[in-house]
């Protein structure tokens, strides 16, 4: 099925304001949710709506928590997000390095004990609008999903990593991925009727290499999904260098910034982000990057393609899929839109009245 972003948005929204969050925070919620959709990253949108759910209801993530700046400098910031929702705490330490680079050249900001931050892309976009350039290392503390190249055994996040460019009179340049060879969300659509796993993304514990979603969730009965339950893992991208960005990751994001780590041990599920953001200003004529970066850009897609290839700039296919889904409207599996209807009957919501 196929539903309005606007429709969806509000649905989303209604949701999350009837669980407890206020109309502001729930808004974010929805809006940054949908707009994963609307980019083609459904790993990251709606089909997270049933877990914000049941975390906000077990108390893992909380409702309108006020992120505090704990450490203040001219051009560092420590904020902790003290369990609040991702949606609230991203945005809000991505405006503070804003603020922080444009007074000082550069800024480099840690977030702590974020909730799900949802598209890492989205803060970096939030900064090349604002003109800067943005680097963005993630983990997610108490979540072993992740097998090192090597290994069958689960010792990292998905840890996703992304930066931002800024292009003038032209869109930036947004790379966005998870270190992870398939970020879990999309092992999560998979098992819910949506795109299928490529080959070899998943290790078992045999060291056979699989596509099943079961390999990460085990029996995929009914609806709900459990990754304990799993007893395989995700393989690292790239193998021995995704696996090494990905222990970076959990060092920078989770290690220096006092989040955590993904192990070992019980944790508390939160993300750790250590975000630099720079002004092109401060590194000298702005007319020469800018004559630099189109030239470069311009060769770059000059490239030769392969047969029926197209040599794309990161960014470009998310601009391409959010064009389509704002007129063609967001599609969803019908397990995922099963599941989202569940979850606004807990609260008295008809989800197909979303649809006209």
């Amino acid at each position: 099925m196929q539903i309005s972003a606007s429709g969806l948005t509000a649905y989303v929204r209604d949701i999350f304001s009837r669980a407890g969050c206020s109309e502001a925070e729930a808004e974010r919620i929805g809006r940054y949710l949908v707009a994963a959709n609307l980019t083609g990253h459904d790993s990251h949108g709606v089909i997270r709506v049933p877990r914000y759910v049941s975390w906000l209801q077990e108390g893992e993530v909380e409702a309108d928590k006020t992120p505090e700046v704990v450490t203040d400098g001219p051009a560092f910031a420590l904020v902790d997000a003290h369990y609040g929702f991702g949606q609230t705490a991203g945005p809000f330490a991505t405006e503070l390095g804003i603020r922080k680079a444009r007074e000082n050249g550069v800024a480099i900001v840690a977030l702590r004990h974020a909730g799900h931050l949802g598209r890492i892309g989205e803060w970096a976009e939030q900064a090349a609008a604002a003109g800067l350039v943005s680097v963005h290392f993630v983990n997610v503390a108490g979540s072993l999903l992740v097998a090192p190249f090597g290994s069958v055994d689960r010792r990292f996040s998905t840890a996703p990593f992304a930066a931002g460019f800024p292009v003038q009179g032209a869109d930036p340049v947004i790379l966005d991925f998870a270190t992870s060879a398939v970020a879990e969300g999309k092992v999560l659509v998979a098992s819910q009727g949506g795109k299928a796993l490529p080959e070899g993304v998943l290790i078992e514990p045999d060291g056979r290499l699989s596509a099943d979603p079961a390999t990460l969730y085990g029996p995929l009965d009914g609806p709900e999904r459990d990754n304990l339950k799993g007893a395989g893992a995700i393989r690292a991208f790239g193998e021995h260098k995704g696996s090494g960005l990905a222990l970076l990751c959990e060092l920078l994001a989770g290690a220096l910034t006092g989040s955590g780590t993904a192990g070992p041990g019980p944790r508390r599920f939160c993300n750790g982000m250590l975000s630099l953001y720079m002004t092109p200003e401060a590194f000298g004529s702005q007319d020469a990057m800018v004559q630099e970066t189109r030239a470069y850009l311009d060769f770059f897609k000059g490239a030769r393609p392969v047969p029926g290839g197209e040599v794309l700039l990161p960014g470009e296919p998310e601009r391409r899929t959010r064009a389509r889904r704002l007129a063609d409207g967001v599609p969803l599996p019908d397990p995922v839109w099963e599941t989202l209807l569940a979850a606004g009957r807990l609260f008295g919501l008809d989800g197909e009245a979303y649809r006209t």
